[in-house]
């Protein structure tokens, strides 16, 4: 008699469907070193055996290093020499196919645990199609609901979009990663090293090219801004000139000279105004991967992978979702007793279940797919989690939290100081009532700075008059959690696909620092690709090809139009690598034999002076150090 395979992405996830589902206690058994679940339904034998992610990926067809390559396969992921790890998953679904009498997709509910579903039924199973649960969290509640109410099939558009997608991204990878290794190789150069580039990967390195040109172009413009030091009641305050920015130098010393002598500052105006400030909107990816770089200087990935682990133990929500929203699905009471059994959140929570309607803040950015990411009714004890865990733990439960809070009250005041005909702002703000700020506390820098009781009228003791010249400073180099942000802001790439793209430049050594600086090779390949294949950076054909696959989704497209289309677009890129080989090596090899010297180049010989510590191989590969004099 068969029984119901049911197909999860993770080990993790596999343990947590089969624990919520069972009748029971799961059993856990192991074959080929990969432990799967068996458990009774109402009576009726399931397994639930766990992938580790994709078990197959494309690869071009044929032998040889070569492109154009247009044509590629779908093979099991294990033969690619880094995965073969993976190939004792793959045997597990092999074995238990045999016996399989239903089948049911349990993978994330995504583009790529769609990707990951249907590849598995296809190859292993040999089935068309499949049962499929959709679920943003892992908790018992929410799988059993899912099991119940299981769709009857698989989401094809979803299948076929992302199909799509990994076509594409294999055209243009492997072949532009070739054309530039090529050109590289062809060119002479014993300096091989692999240079890749990609439909996203371009424009992001381009993003971040042309922001260290602004910087290196900027021209500072010299300013100066003016400020009034007082003395009240003993303690000293600053006010602000009026005007921000003096440009002219004249402008400030007729200044200084007209306040120098002036003992006293006239109060002529006070403004108060109070105003509410909103709770932040419920994390998406994007905002909990730049906060996090933000408060813990987690990279992306590092952020995504360690809610990938607090949603596998079931205590956050998916944490791959658009969304800014909280919809009242997710049970808010049950998440917030839940949470109350928490000590530090102890208090808020009942502050929170007091209020006669219980409605969290929302953002605009929607996700049909999944809900903000937000902390689940199943709580960790937080001893056991790591120290980068509890933080993003933390960091995610008092978001969560907040978005239900209260609005914070805060008051503005502003002064306004006489001298001699002279205006200056002496600015204060209070925190009137702190509402979600209490909780959010932490993670938040809040200008407090209250002043005096004043009236108009008074008249203040001016202690000086300080004059500061300042020059204006070029933008700010992208950091890790602001170059997420300004992907999302330009629809380049996802939200589960930013994170490596960023990492895989770090990777090719192209760009360097938290603080994203490019490097020399980094440049080159910009360089490169600006002079032979300038739409490779483009912004606008990646945005065209994000549309296209939109298009797939909502069967206005199909996949094989879409492809056609790409490699159309790739044949005379491609051609003109080919017919520019010798340049672009010759560009290449020269930022690379550069790069190179500055990695292995440790510093000043302490023997002849003259010369530079270097990292040398022998002939039999090993490596030491010499001086370049040698």
């Amino acid at each position: 008699m068969g029984y119901t395979v049911i197909i999860a992405e993770k080990p993790d996830a596999a343990r947590k469907i089969a624990e919520s589902l069972a009748d029971g206690k799961p059993r856990e058994l192991e074959t080929n070193g990969v432990r799967y679940y068996k458990f009774t339904v109402n009576g009726k034998e399931h397994v639930c055996v766990p992938a580790v992610g994709h078990l197959f990926t494309l690869l071009p067809k044929g032998k040889g290093w070569t492109y154009p390559i247009f044509e590629f396969e779908w093979v099991p992921t294990y033969l690619r020499k880094e995965s073969a790890w993976t190939g004792k998953y793959l045997r597990n679904f092999q074995d238990l196919s045999k016996n399989a009498s239903e089948l049911i997709g349990a993978t994330d509910f995504d583009m790529e645990g769609e990707v990951i579903l249907y590849n598995i039924l296809r190859y292993i199973f040999k089935a068309k199609d499949a049962k499929r649960m959709k679920f943003s969290t892992l908790t018992k509640e929410e799988l059993i609901d899912s099991y119940r109410n299981a769709f009857d099939h698989i989401i094809f558009p979803m299948v076929e979009s992302g199909l799509t997608r990994h076509n594409l991204d294999a055209l243009w990878g492997f072949n532009l990663t070739r054309a530039l290794t090529l050109s590289l190789r062809n060119n002479g150069s014993k300096l091989f090293n692999i240079l890749s580039t990609g439909r996203v990967q371009g424009p992001c390195l381009a993003l971040i090219y042309e922001r260290e040109q602004e910087i290196r172009n900027f021209k500072p413009i010299p300013y100066w801004q003016a400020r009034l030091i007082l003395e009240i009641n003993g303690k000293l305050y600053t006010a602000n000139y009026e005007k921000e920015k003096l440009w002219k130098k004249e402008e400030a010393e007729k200044l200084k000279e007209s306040c120098k002598l002036a003992k006293e500052a006239l109060v002529e105006d006070i403004k108060k105004r109070q105003y509410k400030q909103s709770p932040p909107a419920p994390f998406n990816t994007t905002d909990l991967q730049s906060e996090a770089f933000n408060q813990f200087r987690f990279s992306p990935r590092q952020t995504l992978d360690i809610a990938e682990e607090l949603y596998q133990k079931g205590w956050i929500s998916y944490p791959r979702s658009a969304s800014q929203k909280l919809p009242r699905t997710i049970n808010y009471e049950k998440i917030l007793r839940a949470a109350s059994t928490i000590p530090q959140y102890k208090e808020f929570v009942e502050e929170i279940l007091k209020k006669k309607i219980i409605k969290p803040v929302e953002g605009k950015k929607d996700d049909p797919a999944h809900p903000s990411v937000h902390i689940t009714s199943e709580v960790p004890n937080l001893q056991e989690l790591s120290p980068q865990q509890k933080k993003v733990y933390d960091l995610v439960a008092r978001r969560t939290l907040a978005a239900f809070g209260d609005d914070a009250i805060r008051e503005s005041t502003n002064i306004v100081l006489n001298v001699n005909g002279n205006k200056f702002i002496l600015s204060g703000k209070i925190t009137v009532s702190p509402g979600w700020m209490k909780i959010y506390e932490p993670y938040l820098s809040v200008e407090e700075q209250s002043l005096p009781k004043i009236k108009v009228g008074d008249k203040l003791k001016v202690i000086k008059l300080e004059i500061v010249e300042k020059q204006t400073e070029p933008p700010p180099r992208y950091t890790q959690g602001s170059i997420i942000k300004e992907l999302e802001a330009r629809n380049l790439g996802t939200r589960a696909t930013r994170a490596d793209i960023l990492q895989t430049l770090y990777d090719r050594h192209y760009i360097e620092g938290k603080s994203i600086k490019i490097t020399p090779l980094g440049e080159a390949v910009v360089k490169v690709l600006k002079e032979f294949s300038p739409s490779i950076l483009s912004e606008e054909l990646t945005r065209h090809f994000e549309q296209e696959m939109d298009l797939v989704f909502s069967g206005k497209k199909t996949k094989e139009e879409v492809i056609e289309e790409a490699k159309r677009v790739l044949t005379p890129i491609l051609s003109n690598f080919k017919a520019n080989q010798e340049k672009v090596g010759i560009a290449l090899s020269s930022a690379l034999k550069n790069f190179l010297d500055d990695e292995n180049t440790l510093g000043d010989c302490p023997s002849c002076k003259s010369g530079k510590l270097v990292v040398r191989k022998n002939k039999n590969g090993n490596r030491f150090v010499g001086c370049s004099n040698y």
